[in-house]
Formats: structure tokens, C-alpha cells, sequence
């Protein structure tokens, strides 16, 4: 019997992408049980990196989102046909259940809430080297947050006060670092232990240094009550406490959000909340940063602590208690007590609430 080999017509990017559709494993296209459920998609809305079309990267507009799709796995051109819908059911499988999502990058202010501006800005040249009065920090009688290199060398606990829209320095001031926005390349991957989906790394992220922010729509603590009753009968929130001072607001990401949403629990997170102030110098409003507290190997998953405790070594740091998920549930003992937690790492708490 004569076998007679035949040339596949299928290049190497579509038939990893079949692969992954089918659950398949294959050494020779890299796909292992590591990676075969990854799906490296990045937002783009706003997103503060340079847009690359080169045939390694391509931009897909779906609905009012824009997705950067790594073309790692599909490197050859899609036809009219089936490769391309596969493509597009590929990214409709990460945003099927954001279909109510608004992507923003700063702060969306409910009914009622009012943001007020600064109205006075350092007057320093160099904010760094030789802050005026302490430059905006000072000014706030609390200490300057970054080195030279960007990195928070303050506890976590301690407020951190960025230069603002009133001062004279420029963008590439040292202290601008949380609102140049998300640096790092990101992407979402669906977890293989039930954790739903999540945010890793493509680069890695030195320690101490800025990640993302959580944002979403600014709610009082009062309707975040109400939202979480109804969260909570669904499974899931994303309601977080406000509460330097008072707890008197709530940050919820349901339907307005960033790539934080998809940040998962862990009991040893590698990411450390820390509030901060820029434009707007209300104490019961800061900004939710999160910033490395080790080196991120790219590939590593992010995460935090959804109850985080600041130890309270100072008068200052005892404001930071930065509760997640926690709004509405004492409407629901049963969940509050029961809540599994599956980070799987040796310290783990075994619950989340």
C-alpha cells in the first residue's frame, strides 16, 4: 500500500484556532492544557497604547467595544467563510455577558454625587527634585508617593496625592503616574478551576509600580444596599467600598468598567489597593489604584485581596479598610457565611465572606 502525504489547506493559525474550538491539544501548535483556554484579548477603548496593524495584530469592532485580538494563534488572513466567524464568536465568547457594559476610564458619577474640582495646582519645575512647599502632597500635609523610577514607596494605607490639572508641571512629571492610565500590556483568560475569567500579564510588571484602577459608576452607600440584594441573587458583584474616611460611597463595575472587572480573589494577591487623589481632593471619594507588591512574571495571573486589611501601624493607615463584594450582603447571611474561595494558594482563607 502506498500512502501519499497531502498538503493541509489550512494554515497554522486556523487550524490552532479549530484546535482551541474543539478542546484539542497539539505540541507541534504550542496548545497545552496550560493555554487552552487563554484568550488574549485586550480593551482598546481609550486605551493608552499605540494601535499595531501588521498582520500580527488586528482591531475588530463588536457592538460599541473595541478588542485587540493577539494574533499569536491566527496568523494568516481570515476569508469570508467560516474563519472568520469563528474569529468573531471567539471575542463574542469573552463579551457575551458585557453586552450591558460601558467601558470608561475614569469615574462615572451617579445621581446626586458631585465631584468637585481642585482649584490650585503646585507651582513646581521640578516636583521631584525640588518640590515648592511640598509640591500637591505637601500641600495635603502627607508625603510625596513615587521615586524616581514611578514606584509608590509609601505604605499601603497612606494617600497618595497626584499633580492635578491646575499645576505647572507637564505630563511627564513624576508625580503623574494613576492618571497616565494602564501602561502594561493586559488580557483576559478564562481560569480553569471555575473562577470565571481573569486578568494576566503579557510583560512583566516590576514591583511597586502602577497596574490598572477600578473604576465604575460612583453610587451612595444606600443604593449600593439596594443593588447588592439583587447582585447577590445573581451570583456575582462588583461593589466596591469607598471608605478612607466614610462609608458614605460605592465604586460598582457591573455596568460600568475597565479591565478590573475580570480581576479574581486570591488570599496572596500580587496587587495592593492604595487611594489616591488628583483632580478632585474629596476624602470620601479617592480613586481605587492597584500597584504591584512583587515582580509579575508575564503570563502571572492579577489579583487582590476582596478583603483587604491594612495593618494599623499608624493613625493614617486605620481609614484604609477597602471591603469587596460586601455591599447588601448582610441581607444575606446565608451567602455572607458561604462564599468558597478558590485561589488554591497555601494561605488560602477557604471563604471569601
Amino acid at each position: 500500500m502506498i500512502r501519499k502525504l497531502v498538503a493541509c489547506i489550512a494554515t497554522e493559525g486556523q487550524l490552532e484556532v479549530i484546535c482551541r474550538e474543539q478542546g484539542v491539544k497539539c505540541d507541534e501548535l504550542g496548545i497545552n492544557k496550560h493555554n487552552l483556554c487563554d484568550y488574549e484579548v485586550e480593551y482598546l477603548c481609550d486605551y493608552k497604547k499605540k494601535v499595531i496593524t501588521d498582520g500580527k495584530k488586528q482591531t475588530i469592532q463588536v457592538g460599541l467595544k473595541v478588542w485587540l485580538i493577539n494574533m499569536s494563534f491566527i496568523k494568516a488572513k481570515m476569508n469570508p467563510g467560516g474563519q472568520l466567524r469563528k474569529l468573531l464568536r471567539l471575542v463574542l465568547q469573552v463579551s457575551f455577558h458585557l453586552v450591558h457594559q460601558t467601558y470608561i476610564n475614569d469615574y462615572k458619577v451617579g445621581d446626586g454625587i458631585m465631584l468637585n474640582e481642585v482649584s490650585v495646582g503646585c507651582e513646581c519645575t521640578d516636583c521631584l527634585g525640588n518640590p515648592v512647599e511640598g509640591c500637591c502632597a505637601g500641600a495635603s500635609q502627607h508625603k510625596f508617593a513615587y521615586n524616581e523610577l514611578g514606584q509608590v514607596r509609601i505604605r499601603p494605607g497612606l494617600p497618595i496625592y497626584e499633580c492635578n490639572k491646575r499645576c505647572h508641571c507637564g505630563i511627564d512629571c513624576p508625580n503623574r503616574v494613576v492618571q497616565r492610565g494602564i501602561q502594561y500590556s493586559l488580557c483576559i483568560f478564562r481560569t480553569d478551576n471555575g473562577r470565571g475569567w481573569g486578568v494576566k500579564t503579557m510583560e512583566r510588571i516590576r514591583k511597586n509600580t502602577f497596574v490598572m484602577e477600578y473604576v465604575g459608576e460612583i453610587i451612595t452607600t444606600e443604593e449600593a444596599d439596594c443593588r447588592g440584594h439583587i447582585y447577590d441573587k445573581e451570583g456575582a458583584t462588583y461593589l466596591f467600598d469607598l471608605d478612607y474616611v466614610d462609608d458614605e460611597y460605592t465604586v460598582d463595575a457591573a455596568h460600568y468598567g475597565n479591565i478590573s472587572h475580570f480581576v479574581n480573589h486570591s488570599c496572596d494577591p500580587n496587587l495592593q489597593v492604595y487611594n489616591v487623589f488628583i483632580d478632585n481632593l474629596d476624602e470620601r471619594l479617592p480613586r481605587i489604584a492597584f500597584f504591584a507588591t512583587c515582580g509579575i512574571k508575564a503570563g502571572e495571573e492579577l489579583t487582590f485581596d476582596y478583603k483587604m486589611k491594612i495593618d494599623p501601624v499608624d493613625a493614617e493607615s486605620t481609614k484604609m479598610d477597602s471591603n469587596f463584594s460586601l455591599t447588601g450582603l448582610p441581607g444575606s447571611p446565608k451567602k455572607r457565611m458561604h462564599v468558597e474561595c478558590k485561589c488554591e494558594v497555601p494561605t488560602c482563607r477557604k471563604y471569601l465572606f
